[in-house]
Formats: structure tokens, C-alpha cells, sequence
């Protein structure tokens, strides 16, 4: 008899394994550098190569999960993770481990949106499902947070290979218990796959994805990135019209009716908008402006670790009783105050205390948002169609968070560099200026190497000017995720229907057997 406990373990391993590589990478890039002399641009596409196919390919295997097996989807993604993140440890050049990071971001897209499909067909209770919700959404919070601890605890003690190898026997572990616990789960009335709209889809989230990552370098006003959104669209617009035509579509978009699902989609889109946009700019400030090792910058991330596993649990619990429009619009004007509260207070010597009070103010507001916007989605979408439903919820997160390190990071990248500009000392070398302005990390070290040159007052000049820099550039980036996610609180407080329409169905755990489909209307 399975137990519902290790089927939950099972999978929040699973989602803990695939969050946790989205964060863990980012210590190790000095060490790729050294190591591998890998370039700027080699650096950014060891990050990026995952997310571009994690994302474009989300969509297609949640509805594949749909039709051949979410537990087998499942296994099989586990198995590619772990096979991959062994091979990218044992890279001996760049090409080789961003080739390694695309494979490894293949078996994420397959494993991630079977662990929500599979929650939402055990648990099939809402309070049950808002639970376990509740946990997948603390889980996920957490693993990406513990990314750098783990990754710098890894780097203290071993080479940077360790990052990835590490990962496989953790894979190993989840597959097993995952083939052991878990429940076959399908839908029972699953047609051939809708392959234009897997293409259509594919297509459309690479060049998305692609788009806004290369947006940043190339301008956003850019002619080439102006077509990227262009034809972006307009494969979405083929897409729609493909889903609308056929007779068994790969995702029924009529689903975007439901402004359960839709307004619940836009509050995931937004809080990860803003949790990847602080993650780049307090990893930065922690390890350039404080002086912080990659590990001991991940361990003062642990109270936004710790309450967004609070607010996770705890807000999917209030949604059911005090309704998701109450819950989620709170979580959003919280880490909108939070945002403002950064912009009106940081500085280079702000007490760590403060930090972390702010820090809590935060993860209890993502916690309050993601989750139960989560469990919105999951409860609007029909058991049969799970996996296409948590890939939504999924895609959503990648879109917004990917859009949150590109829209920030420019934001502070422009403010930083005319700021710069506008303090250096005259006397500052041009060839010297010119590095300071590509990033506070080359400003420090050229400062530093010009005192070691018999140039102190130079350095101490150029190091205080990039400083200032970087925290104006900061505080401006916090003023528009503050924006970003007062406004999202707004849509969520007009759009989001507290409730769903129709009364939950009682408990019926679907172990591969046939279930009758489900729709959720709207609730004001």
C-alpha cells in the first residue's frame, strides 16, 4: 500500500533536485573562468543553455506526461539530469559543459512539471491538495536560495566539477523513490500527440526565452530584439489559432478564460519576476560590496529560504479559508514594500540585521503569492490535463523570472555605468575606466591592482566611486521591481477570483486509473 507521505517525499525531492540547479551554477563561474578560461559570453550561456530549453520545452512534455505517463516522464527526466550533471563534471572545455547545461535543462523540462501533475492527481481534496501545494511551493522557494550554500560548500572543499557531480546521486535517490512510491498516473482518454502544437510551442518559448536573455546586450530598442518579441507573437497567435482548430489539442487555451487560471498565472509570472531579480542584485552585493565568500553570502540567504517555506505552507492554508485574491494581492504589496523599504535604506555598511528582517518580509510575501497562485492554477485546470497545467504554472515561472534578471540587471547595468561615469576621478586612466564600467567586480579589481602599483589614493578613489555606483544602480533596480510587483498586487486584487466556482471534489486518488474530468468556473 503506497503511502501518501513518501509519494509527497518522493516528489518534493524530485522538484528540489531541479530548483536547486537552477541557482547552484552561479558560484562556480569564477572557477570556470580559471579553470576552463572560459569567456563572458561562454559564462552567460553555461546559465542560459539550461533555461533556454527547460523553457521551450516545458509545455510539450507536461502535455506528453498527459498522454504517455507522468510517473514515467518522471523517471526519465530524473535519469537524464543525473546523467548530464555527471557528464558536465567531467567537461574538460566550455562548449563541452554548455552542451552538458542544454541536456541537463532537456531532463528538467521533463521532470518538473510531472512533480505538480502528479500532487494534483493523489491529492485530489482542496484542502489536501492545497497542503501538499504548499510544500512543493516551499520546497522550490528554498532549493533555489540553498543553491549558492550548496554550491559554495561544494567549491570550499572540492573542484568546481563537484557542482554537477554532486547532482547525480541525488537524481539517483529521487528516481528511486519515485519508482518505488509513486502511482502510475495518465489520462485515461489521451489521443495522439498535437504535434504543430508542440512545434508551435517549442518554437515560441525558445525565441522568447532567447530573446529576452540576449535583449540586455544588444538594447532593448534593438531591431534584432524587437523581432525577436515580433515573431514571438506571432508564432503564439499561430499557436492559439492551431489549439483552437484541433480536435485534441496538446492544451486547451480556452483554460485562459478562467481568470482563476490567468489571473493566478500573471501573480507566479510576477513573484518571479521579482525573486531572480533580488537573487542578482543581493548576490552581488553581498560578495563585491561586503566582501562575503560564495558560501557566506548563501548562508545570510537562509531567511529568505526559511519564510518562503513559511509563507508557502501557511498561504495555500489561507487561501482555502480567507480566499486566493486575499492572500496572493497581500503577498505581492509585501514584497512591494519590501522593494521600497531596500531602495530607502541600503547601503555599504547597512547592519546584516536589517538585511534580514527585510529579507523575511520578502519570502513571507512569495511564499504568499506563488503557492496559492500555484494551487489556484492546479485547481482550475481538469485532472486529465495536469501536466499541460503545471507546465503553465511552470513556464510562467521561468518566463518571469528570466524577464526579472534581464529587466533588473539592465536597469542597474545602465544606472551603474552612468553613475560611474559621472563620479570617476579625472585622472582615471581611460583604459582603466572603461573596465571599471563593465562590472563593480573588474572596478574593484583594478582599483586593487592600483594600489598594489603605488597608486592608493587612486584606488580608494576608483573603489569608492564604483561602490556608489552599484548601490544607485540597486536602489533603482528595487524601485521598479517595487513597481512591478505593486502593480501585480492591483491585478490580483481586481482580477483574481477568491474562490473557485464549483465545490471541490471529494478524495479520490488517481493511481492510474481512470478519473471523470473536472472544470473550475470563476469566482469573484
Amino acid at each position: 500500500m503506497r503511502s501518501k507521505a513518501m509519494i509527497l517525499a518522493a516528489l518534493l525531492l524530485a522538484a528540489f533536485l531541479v530548483n536547486l540547479d537552477t541557482t547552484l551554477v552561479n558560484v562556480a563561474l569564477p572557477d570556470l573562468v580559471r579553470d576552463l578560461h572560459a569567456t563572458t559570453t561562454q559564462l552567460q550561456w553555461v546559465v542560459d543553455a539550461y533555461n533556454l530549453v527547460f523553457a521551450a520545452l516545458l509545455l510539450t512534455s507536461g502535455s506528453l506526461s498527459d498522454r504517455f505517463g507522468r510517473k514515467g516522464m518522471l523517471l526519465a527526466g530524473l535519469a537524464v539530469v543525473g546523467a548530464a550533471s555527471l557528464a558536465g563534471g567531467l567537461t574538460a572545455s566550455a562548449g563541452q559543459l554548455i552542451a552538458a547545461r542544454a541536456v541537463m535543462g532537456l531532463g528538467a523540462a521533463m521532470s518538473f512539471p510531472a512533480t505538480l501533475s502528479l500532487i494534483s492527481n493523489v491529492f485530489t481534496e482542496r484542502r489536501e491538495r492545497a497542503r501538499a501545494i504548499g510544500l512543493w511551493g516551499a520546497i522550490a522557494g528554498v532549493a533555489i536560495a540553498m543553491g549558492p550554500i550548496v554550491g559554495g560548500w561544494l567549491l570550499a572543499h572540492f573542484s568546481w566539477g563537484a557542482v554537477f557531480i554532486a547532482m547525480t546521486p541525488v537524481a539517483a535517490l529521487a528516481a528511486a523513490l519515485v519508482a518505488l512510491a509513486v502511482p502510475t498516473s495518465r489520462n485515461p482518454d489521451a489521443t495522439a500527440p498535437d504535434i504543430p502544437g508542440l512545434v508551435l510551442s517549442s518554437a515560441m518559448m525558445a525565441l522568447l526565452v532567447y530573446t529576452i536573455i540576449e535583449a540586455p546586450s544588444y538594447g532593448w530598442g534593438a531591431a534584432r530584439t524587437l523581432a525577436g518579441f515580433a515573431v514571438s507573437a506571432v508564432l503564439l497567435a499561430a499557436f492559439i489559432a492551431r489549439e483552437q482548430r484541433a480536435a485534441h489539442p496538446m492544451l486547451d487555451v480556452r483554460l485562459f478564460r478562467n481568470m482563476r487560471f490567468s489571473a493566478a498565472s500573471g501573480a507566479v509570472t510576477v513573484s518571479f519576476f521579482t525573486l531572480l531579480g533580488f537573487i542578482f542584485l543581493i548576490t552581488q552585493y553581498f560578495q563585491f560590496v561586503r566582501g562575503y565568500s560564495p558560501l557566506s553570502a548563501g548562508v545570510r540567504l537562509l531567511p529568505v529560504a526559511m519564510s518562503v517555506a513559511i509563507g508557502s505552507v501557511a498561504g495555500t492554508q489561507l487561501a482555502v479559508r480567507a480566499g486566493t485574491k486575499l492572500v496572493a494581492a497581500t503577498g505581492l504589496a509585501a514584497m512591494a514594500v519590501f522593494y521600497g523599504w531596500v531602495a530607502a535604506t541600503t547601503s555599504a555598511t547597512l547592519n546584516y540585521g536589517l538585511i534580514a528582517a527585510q529579507m523575511v518580509l520578502y519570502g513571507l510575501g512569495m511564499g504568499l503569492t506563488s503557492a496559492p497562485a500555484t494551487e489556484a492554477i492546479m485547481g482550475a485546470v481538469p485532472r486529465s490535463m495536469a501536466g499541460a497545467g503545471s507546465a503553465v504554472n511552470d513556464t510562467t515561472r521561468l518566463v518571469g523570472g528570466t524577464l526579472g534578471v534581464a529587466v533588473i540587471g539592465s536597469v542597474y547595468a545602465s544606472i551603474y555605468g552612468s553613475q560611474l561615469t559621472a563620479t570617476l576621478p579625472a585622472d582615471v586612466p581611460g583604459q582603466i575606466a572603461a573596465l571599471a564600467r563593465q562590472s563593480i567586480g573588474a572596478a574593484y579589481t583594478a582599483a586593487g591592482a592600483a594600489a598594489a602599483h603605488g597608486h592608493p589614493a587612486l584606488g580608494q578613489a576608483l573603489h569608492l566611486a564604483s561602490t556608489n555606483a552599484f548601490l544607485r544602480g540597486l536602489t533603482a533596480g528595487a524601485l521598479v521591481a517595487g513597481g512591478v510587483a505593486a502593480a501585480g498586487a492591483l491585478l490580483a486584487a481586481v482580477f483574481l477570483p477568491a474562490q473557485p466556482a464549483a465545490p471541490a471534489q471529494p478524495e479520490k486518488p488517481a493511481h492510474g486509473t481512470r478519473q471523470p474530468s473536472r472544470t473550475a468556473g470563476t469566482a469573484a
